[in-house]
């Protein structure tokens, strides 16, 4: 499981030129069945994704192709959690 932090570079001016192309590659990965959860990280500071069912090799090939990663609007950064423990609605994390 992975946790991907996309915070604002200095170019973050330029997102809505991109905001499109963002919005579909977040899209893509709902449909393709790794991203569990999107949103914005407080306050404005960009956004972030769980994702899931994916090795760390393929997600950042994902993340690279994310037009805001391509355009500098962002930084990526990718951590890699292990559960140990969850709650009860989520066991599939543990597999």
């Amino acid at each position: 499981m992975f946790f991907v932090l996309l915070t604002f570079s200095d170019n973050k001016n330029v997102a809505g030129q991109f905001m499109n192309g963002h919005k579909e590659w977040v899209q893509r990965g709902f449909d393709d069945g790794v991203f569990l959860m999107a949103g914005s990280l407080q306050p404005n500071l960009g956004g972030g994704v769980m994702a899931y069912n994916t090795s760390l090799a393929d997600l950042q090939s994902r993340v690279n192709s994310d037009p805001f990663v391509v355009e500098n609007v962002v930084n990526a950064e990718i951590i890699e959690i292990t559960p140990a423990k969850v709650d009860e609605r989520l066991p599939f994390l543990l597999s």
